[in-house]
């Protein structure tokens, strides 16, 4: 208080040396209200109101009375009841994202955080630290993708934590693919690769940290081997995409930061729409959250145009598979985890003993024996054979 009347003070001080030079002709009402801070069409006004009420002329006439677009009580009790009873894990803004989309709510962002701090609901945020300057973001959409996954609660019926695997574009922070597993691996970088060259095509680089299904690392937070790949490197070497690996946290703070917003938002939705499934919530992720996040978060790319290129070539799912060498047994089987999986008869040849096959491991758990671009048989994922007429060689 003892600030705001030595401020006071001040400005009566100046503003009346002000109002005698304008009195006495030696500055303009442009002159002088620039001197004060303001326009001299708000001087000249101010010099009327001096001369019919003094120095109480000079204070501001709202000070004490009610605003005429104050926001109505009834609706802030409204937000307030709303904020408490169904939406208290949620972010202010995600919360007046659903207040609109929900409730007709009409009174903006501004005023329901101030509402929410004012009535104790939520805390003021933490004064941010200095700017960072981040990494420019890559020209055009497939030059650059990341993925990761998140260890979290996701679903908060089931009571236990799951990994969230994300497929996501470095231009324009576009989420291509997001899926929900028990734990993250080779499998579920294999299926978040499928959906997006899929939906998109194939690109440029892929960006990860140095986790075991990504990159072999001989010596605990050294540099990764290139030379011994695991299977998402075999995959991604054939599909002539650059693999690169992170070697510090902050090469992932783009990643780490959606993750950050994901965390705010994606347990919550799951919850209002009482999703208590793996299954159910990867079908909210692909079909409701996934395109109201790009529209919400997305960024236009610096420059027009794409870096994917449709993919030709070999069906999608024997490159995305795990893929090892194998010995024919002498009874014409190839033993693959504990499951001995028997050789049909084939036209071009009587048997395969002795004779080195390669079989794939589909993220539906089937199996399929190949010699060279040839397939031989495909199982189901109880080791049943399968008709295998109809697929591609």
């Amino acid at each position: 208080m003892r600030r705001t009347a030595v401020l006071w003070e001040v400005f009566v001080s100046r503003f009346e040396e002000a109002f005698e030079q304008y009195k006495r002709h030696r500055l303009t009402g442009e002159e002088a209200g620039e001197l004060l801070g303001m326009s001299g069409r708000n001087f000249r006004r101010l010099c009327v109101r001096y001369d019919e009420d003094g120095i109480a002329g000079l204070r501001d006439r709202r000070i004490g009375k009610r605003s005429l677009r104050r926001a109505p009580a009834r609706e802030l009790e409204r937000m307030h009841e709303l904020y408490r009873t169904r939406y208290s894990d949620f972010t202010v803004k995600h919360f007046h994202e659903q207040l609109v989309r929900r409730h007709n709510y009409k009174l903006c962002y501004t005023v329901t955080r101030l509402s929410l701090q004012a009535a104790r609901l939520v805390a003021k945020a933490k004064r941010r630290g200095a700017h960072r300057k981040k990494r420019v973001r890559c020209p055009l959409p497939g030059m650059l993708l990341f993925q990761d996954g998140s260890t979290h609660r996701w679903i908060a019926a089931l009571e236990r934590d799951l990994d969230l695997v994300v497929t996501l574009d470095d231009a324009t922070g576009a989420i291509y693919s997001a899926l929900l597993v028990e734990q993250e691996g080779t499998i579920s970088s294999f299926l978040g690769l499928a959906e997006t060259i899929a939906g998109h095509g194939l690109f440029g680089a892929l960006y990860t940290d140095r986790g075991s299904h990504y990159f072999v690392t001989p010596k605990a937070g050294g540099k990764v081997d290139k030379a011994q790949l695991t299977q998402v490197g075999r995959a991604l070497s054939q599909l002539g995409i650059t693999h690169i690996a992170s070697y510090s946290p902050q090469g992932r703070g783009r990643m780490e930061r959606v993750f950050g917003t994901l965390q705010n938002r994606l347990p919550q939705e799951l919850r209002l729409a009482r999703i208590r499934t793996v299954a159910g919530a990867n079908r909210y992720l692909k079909e409701h959250f996934v395109p109201d996040y790009n529209a919400r978060f997305a960024v236009p790319a610096a420059e027009p145009g794409s870096a994917f290129i449709p993919y030709a070539g070999r069906p999608l799912a024997d490159v995305l598979c795990i893929q090892e060498d194998r010995v024919v047994g002498a009874d014409n089987c190839v033993i693959w985890n504990r499951q001995r999986l028997q050789i049909p008869p084939q036209h071009h040849r009587r048997h395969y003993v002795r004779a080195t096959v390669r079989v794939h491991e589909y993220p539906d758990g089937s199996w399929a024996i190949f010699d060279g671009p040839r397939c031989l048989a495909t199982f189901d994922h109880k080791g049943g054979y399968r008709d295998v007429s109809a697929r591609a060689a």
